[in-house]
């Protein structure tokens, strides 16, 4: 496939992006809240906002999808 695909023409899809993310790139408070854990996961609006961060990726995705987000993996 080398075509990208166009999300904008959905007009009912509401797209997150899960990413990972370092504990050290994130504020103070929050390297202070997630203490023990290294790699965290950030899930971002399709316009980059950060709507999220949580410790597992799995729990990322079900995060999303219980609120009717579909959410897609990036590096």
């Amino acid at each position: 496939m080398t075509d990208p695909y166009n999300f904008s023409n959905s007009k009912d899809a509401r797209i997150v992006y899960v990413r990972s993310v370092e504990r050290a790139d994130l504020p103070a408070e929050m390297q202070e809240q997630a203490e023990g854990t290294e790699q965290l996961y950030a899930v971002h609006s399709e316009d980059g906002q950060r709507l999220a961060v949580v410790a597992d990726r799995d729990l990322a995705f079900v995060l999303a999808r219980q609120n009717d987000y579909a959410p897609y993996a990036v590096h």
